[in-house]
């Protein structure tokens, strides 16, 4: 029998590589649902080719200029945000391949893990800000949460088997980004195209910001701790430039176990959609014998700050989490759109952790507040 899948944010990078695999999986897949924000063009490209049985538009003015055209498919269509938690809301699939980007994509894991729907998460920032809320449900529900960030699928792939009383710790990898080796004191003329520049992978532009901040990999630190449920002293990161190791975990004797591969994200998402099976493909695999050296690096904290702002969010948790991310969406949003500084981004993160009305342990509508909250403080800019 096929597996019914959802995919919210099926036009972004995610979204798009997950297709790929869909369409080199027909006999284990059925799509049901496709969400979009403001692509349009290439909704209605994929809708032609996939035929899903419901759409969501989510930009008003990006429906608006494609309604006349979906009259001649056979779907049904929903827009606005409304539209979207709708969609998330609903049990007729098996799996939702979250693939949102930024707080906007928490509100669906909720909604689905609430709706007993397993969820592939691409949207980290729905354990960062809700990781007690998602806690909480996984606890009731029968429905799971399979990672694809290639971090954590990487740890999770290194975890199948082990007693986790003989974890040591968890070795998130990361490639440091375009701005490894450049000087801290031109960081104040970092131009947005060399921002975008990411040396290792192909991303939309937020997460590739993310990661010349290395704002993603502390993100990834409080999405760990959700995940496998690790202390913050218990989950290190150490720079690798290649990208050919994911991540790695470290037994209590002193072995280390790692996953390796591609800086390829068809990789995870297909191992998240098709657990546990690891089913064959048609991409290029790994060959040491082109790859080179493996090198590895400590961060350099004075250079990306951001990461010791996440661990300071996880040491106290509440709405800690929340506020660093929101602010960080705001923030990198106002860095692409040419209003503040590129080290801006990590001052006003600081600023909104430090500042924010934190609350011990937050519900939605808490979380939800503190978004308005932290826009309104933001506005000035």
């Amino acid at each position: 029998m096929k597996k019914k899948i959802s995919i919210l944010g099926s036009t972004g990078s995610i979204g798009v590589n997950a297709l790929k695999i869909l369409s080199n999986l027909k006999d284990q897949f059925e799509l049901i649902c496709l969400t979009a924000n403001t692509n349009s063009s290439l909704l209605l490209q994929q809708i032609e080719k996939f035929k899903p049985k419901s759409i969501c538009i989510v930009d008003l003015d990006s429906y608006e200029q494609i309604k006349n055209e979906l009259d001649s498919f056979d779907v049904e269509v929903l827009t606005g945000r409304s539209g979207l938690l709708e969609i998330s809301k609903r049990d007729n699939v098996d799996i939702i391949l979250n693939a949102l980007v930024g707080a906007s994509g928490m509100e669906p894991t909720i909604n689905a893990l609430n709706a007993g729907v397993d969820v592939a998460l691409a949207n980290k920032e729905t354990l960062v800000m809700a990781g007690n809320i998602i806690d909480s449900i996984l606890m009731k529900k029968r429905s799971k949460i399979f990672p694809v960030d290639s971090e954590h699928s990487a740890i999770w792939h290194c975890l199948l088997g082990e007693d986790f009383n003989d974890i040591e710790r968890l070795i998130l990898t990361g490639s440091g980004g375009p701005f490894r080796t450049r000087d801290l004191a031109t960081f104040d003329s970092i131009s947005i195209e060399e921002a975008l520049n990411h040396p290792n992978w192909d991303m939309g532009n937020k997460i590739t910001i993310d990661s010349a901040t290395m704002m993603n990999k502390g993100l990834e630190v409080i999405e760990a701790h959700w995940l496998f449920n690790f202390n913050a002293d218990d989950i290190d990161i150490v720079v690798h430039p290649q990208s050919i190791i994911h991540s790695m975990v470290e037994m209590k004797d002193k072995s280390i176990k790692a996953q390796m591969g591609l800086p390829d994200m068809k990789i995870p998402i297909q191992y998240a959609l098709t657990y546990p099976r690891h089913i064959k493909t048609s991409w290029e695999g790994l060959d040491f014998f082109k790859i080179g050296n493996l090198t590895f690096e400590q961060v350099d904290l004075a250079k990306f700050p951001s990461i010791s702002l996440a661990y300071r969010a996880l040491d106290r948790l509440g709405t800690a989490c929340a506020a660093l991310n929101l602010s960080n969406d705001f923030s990198v949003n106002l860095f692409l759109n040419g209003r503040i500084k590129f080290t801006e981004i990590s001052r006003i993160n600081e600023e909104i952790l430090d500042n924010h009305p934190w609350t011990s342990n937050p519900n939605l509508s808490d979380l939800l507040n503190l978004e308005n909250w932290v826009k309104e403080y933001l506005s000035k800019y």
